[in-house]
């Protein structure tokens, strides 16, 4: 029989040992029965990203219990694949946001009351680092203490499988039945931190672990074909208040950067990010503080990171003297670039590459790919997706990995992680910069030469939000009606393919034929129109929205900017009525 709210929050009310600060927050709602319903209607969604949401009092909830009960169910998971998985144990880390810390020693607490070993970074953590952890020390899984880029408010409980990649829908669906079967959440029983390290069944990891990832990086560095005099690059870098500082300034260091400047109002870890409108390196006001720097310094490159240290924003100097914020498409242009040039320069180019890209990511990559020799394969939206095709490859020796990335500012160089990892860009986007200006170009240049060679790709990405308790359903909503209304012609151009991520089929409208994608099924749409434009249609899988991403090319930046404007109010008229 299904608890109506009432009974939850009753329940919590009645617990004599409840948290004083989240029986406080609960007094305060007393009078606001539409909230309490909403912290207590249903327990917080846990998927393959783990769980992700606002800090508060209830089971719909990020809180002291809920993250006990998500560590329980990773703890029952682990024990039944017996004492081998217990003694490799689980690495633990966390980002700045508001009790990350103490949401990941509750979670080594849960943990080693199970007896499983724990690994628990003593500071700040990048997530790329944590994947390269649970790899370095051959951990059977991973945690991470983070809500990536969303607002303060929230924070999340991650999870990571033996590979380093994030978990598997299969995965994710036996922790859900092992969290459920973990019982009441306000009862999850709990070791002391401080026996736990007496038994040894806790470690700290610290200053060995980032020193062993950057040694690895440093082994997959392609020094520049042409070496700049001295260090001419002026980089000017924030962390917006996350976890990369300490990260990126030494790897910088270590690859022969000196002209760092980073930027001191963000430099320091705050889980408020008060400067900052929103911490996500894709929005351009991310980068006001940091293009203020720039300005002052004469920067020919500027980096910034996201709170938990997997994306990657950059902004580069513009002919003009200002400063341009690239998209996530544009930057992985470069990269993609640079580091197939410097790869097939120094002989080290396999004929079997691969590059991996998202189903929204820009075309542009698989036109680079294509001119040195390489194959490009999609994959769903989401770098989990990257990550388990570059083990499947790595397993099969089908393909051997070179690069992957998404529009949304990820990317992945050095399989030493299996996640998006904005160190590791940061210190090779130095590289290419360090490598065009000493050819006389900055990154700006060398975009508008790639442009020139591979065509003028232009993509953007909209989101409409769902608002209500019925979110979800009026997602799935949206999308059924598209498939019952199928389109045949958009902006003044013919629908020429339709893929149905749902269904598996990929309808190719003008010659007739359906075939079936080898992609996992998810709910998204994606039309190909008859100029090799697109639009793909899709449910955000953490926030209640609807992204509508659309695609262009052009044989001028003027022509393509046209073009897109152009399809981007047609897809956008689609959602306008019901």
């Amino acid at each position: 029989m299904t608890q109506h709210w009432q009974d939850h929050y009753q329940r919590w009310m009645t617990f004599a040992h409840l948290d004083p600060e989240l029986r406080a927050q609960l007094d305060s709602l007393r009078d606001d029965p539409h909230t309490l319903e909403d912290c207590f209607a249903r327990p917080i969604a846990f998927g393959t990203g783990g769980m992700r949401g606002e800090l508060g009092p209830g089971i719909n909830r990020i809180n002291l219990y809920t993250v006990r009960k998500a560590a329980a169910g990773l703890a029952r998971y682990v024990t039944a694949h017996g004492k081998a998985a217990m003694e490799a144990g689980v690495a633990i880390a966390y980002d700045s946001r508001h009790k990350s810390r103490t949401f990941a020693v509750e979670s080594a607490n849960v943990l080693g009351w199970y007896g499983i070993r724990v690994h628990l970074f003593d500071r700040l953590c990048p997530t790329p680092l944590l994947s390269f952890a649970v790899r370095h020390l051959g951990a059977f899984a991973g945690i991470v203490i983070t809500a990536s880029h969303n607002p303060p408010e929230y924070n999340g409980f991650k999870v990571y499988g033996a590979d380093g990649g994030q978990i598997t829908p299969a995965t994710a669906d036996m922790l859900l039945r092992h969290m459920e079967e973990a019982g009441d959440e306000l009862r999850i029983e709990t070791a002391e931190e401080s026996s736990l390290r007496a038994s040894g069944l806790l470690r700290s990891l610290g200053d060995e672990l980032l020193k062993a990832y950057l040694e690895q990086l440093h082994r997959r560095r392609i020094p520049p074909a042409v070496q700049p005099a001295g260090d001419p690059v002026r980089i000017v870098f924030t962390p917006l208040h996350g976890t990369t500082y300490e990260a990126i300034t030494k790897g910088l260091d270590a690859f022969g950067y000196r002209h760092v400047t980073v930027v001191r109002e963000q430099a320091d870890p705050d889980p408020s990010f008060s400067t900052v409108s929103s911490p996500n390196p894709e929005e351009h006001h991310a980068f006001d503080l940091a293009i203020q720097y720039a300005k002052t310094v004469g920067a020919d490159l500027v980096l910034a990171t996201d709170p938990d240290g997997d994306r990657l924003g950059v902004a580069v100097k513009h002919p003009q003297g200002d400063y341009v914020v690239l998209t996530g498409n544009q930057t992985g242009a470069l990269l993609l670039h640079y580091l197939l040039s410097q790869k097939q320069r120094s002989g080290a180019l396999p004929a079997n590459g691969v590059v991996l890209k998202t189903i929204v990511t820009s075309e542009m990559g698989r036109a680079i790919a294509s001119d040195f020799g390489l194959t490009t394969v999609d994959t769903l939206t989401g770098f989990k997706y990257i990550g388990e095709k570059l083990g499947e490859f790595e397993k099969t020796g089908a393909y051997t990995f070179q690069f992957g990335y998404e529009e949304s500012c990820g990317y992945l160089m050095a399989d030493i992680v299996r996640d998006k990892d904005a160190v590791q860009a940061a210190l090779f986007i130095a590289d290419a910069c360090a490598c065009h200006k000493a050819e006389g170009r900055s990154l700006y240049d060398a975009l508008l030469q790639l442009y020139d060679r591979y065509g003028y790709y232009r993509e953007d990405l909209h989101a409409i939000t769902c608002r209500g308790k019925d979110t979800m359903a009026a997602m799935v909503s949206t999308l059924s009606r598209l498939r019952s209304r199928p389109l045949t012609e958009i902006a003044g151009k013919k629908v020429a393919v339709v893929e149905d991520y749902l269904t598996g089929e990929r309808h190719n409208i003008a010659l007739g034929i359906t075939d079936l994608l080898t992609l996992p099924k998810t709910d998204a749409l994606k039309y190909v129109l008859d100029d090799a434009s697109w639009f793909c249609v899709r449910p955000s899988g953490t926030e209640p929205k609807i992204k509508l991403y659309v695609g262009v090319k052009g044989d001028s930046l003027k022509e393509a900017d046209t073009k897109l404007a152009t399809l981007k109010q047609a897809v956008g008229h689609l959602f306008q009525t019901p």
